[in-house]
């Protein structure tokens, strides 16, 4: 019997030729192995690898990038179909349809707010798909997600008095408590707050936030600066742990639900929600939307309106309900 050999001696293929006909056997073919990050050209996979090289990508920082990572690997190990083994990052973005971009986010119905974010990290992919002109359109152009906001809650005045009647001035969790409310600031700008930022005597702070984006000088309240005083000095940052090291972003949301829980207050009092009361307080006490802005840093409008109608709302119902009460209970003539 003659048997036909594909290629030359010492090739792969042929050698593997030869010994199976010597052998008896079906020539066996290599096993191919897929190598971590190895994407085929014009996928999703491979559009995510270029995300992370754009000088926009490079200009986040670590903590930003962590969290789109997290949300691109998801998506890229999702299952375009649940009982298939096909994966969206193997996907050629060609083939990326608006209604696939619906469904996607559909699976996320109940986590409406990483869906959102999910939105944000496949348009990374797709903006870098069109600059290499895998693609010539954005299917998911002026696709809206935008969840219903609720976010965390404001603290009842009842509750800012069960924390403040627990946690005396001069304590770590006081201090947390009144620095997050009487500046508004976010967790990660409290964590990393440092003595040099604050001028006492122009009754200042000068409030330098994590992204970098923008400083904020903001005054020191009477309130603030009672909460100070008893505190040393000679440290870099305002809060340190017990072994004398600043707070981490976690580990300050953990012991604000440790000070919290010990306070007898309920689930829901976050460092987060003393920065939504100090907005609150603030519209209702007149404060415009652009007066919020500045104190809380919002860099669009829609975040402040929060509270601004919120307080809006209630007065013009007071006000309504007042002129209402008086029409059908007149006042009655002193006897």
């Amino acid at each position: 019997m003659t048997i036909s050999l594909k290629g030359k001696p010492g090739d792969p293929e042929f050698e593997e030729a030869y010994k199976a006909a010597v052998e008896g056997r079906k020539p066996r073919k290599a096993a191919v192995i897929k190598m971590p990050g190895a994407a085929l050209p014009g996928t999703f996979r491979a559009a995510w690898t270029k995300v992370k090289t754009t000088p926009d990508w490079l200009a986040h920082d670590p903590q930003t990038q962590l969290k789109n990572i997290r949300l691109a690997e998801e998506f890229l190990e999702l299952k375009v179909v649940d009982d298939q083994p096909i994966l969206w990052g193997d996907i050629p973005m060609k083939d990326f349809k608006r209604r696939h971009a619906k469904d996607i986010l559909a699976r996320f119905h109940t986590t409406p707010h990483k869906a959102k974010h999910l939105l944000v990290a496949i348009r990374k992919m797709i903006n870098v798909a069109l600059d290499e002109e895998w693609i010539e359109t954005d299917p998911t152009w002026k696709l809206s997600y935008r969840p219903e906001y609720k976010g965390w809650r404001a603290w009842t005045d009842t509750e800012r008095d069960m924390f403040e009647q627990r946690w005396a001035i001069g304590t770590t969790p006081r201090t947390t408590y009144t620095l997050a409310l009487w500046l508004g600031t976010r967790r990660s700008d409290v964590a990393r707050l440092k003595w040099e930022w604050f001028d006492f005597k122009k009754g200042t702070v000068t409030l330098v936030t994590k992204k970098g984006e923008r400083s904020l000088v903001l005054p020191i309240t009477p309130m603030l600066r009672e909460a100070l005083t008893p505190l040393p000095r000679g440290r870099e940052t305002v809060l340190l742990t017990q072994y004398g090291k600043p707070f981490s972003e976690k580990s300050l949301t953990g012991r604000m639900a440790d000070w919290t829980n010990s306070a007898g207050l309920p689930k829901g009092c976050t460092l987060h929600g003393l920065r939504k009361t100090l907005g609150k307080m603030l519209a209702e006490t007149g404060a415009t939307t652009r007066q919020l802005m500045e104190t809380l840093g919002h860099d669009d409008i829609e975040h402040a309106e929060l509270y601004s109608r919120e307080a809006e709302q209630q007065r013009l119902a007071r006000d309504a309900m007042t002129r209402l009460t008086r029409k059908i209970q007149p006042k009655r003539p002193r006897g």
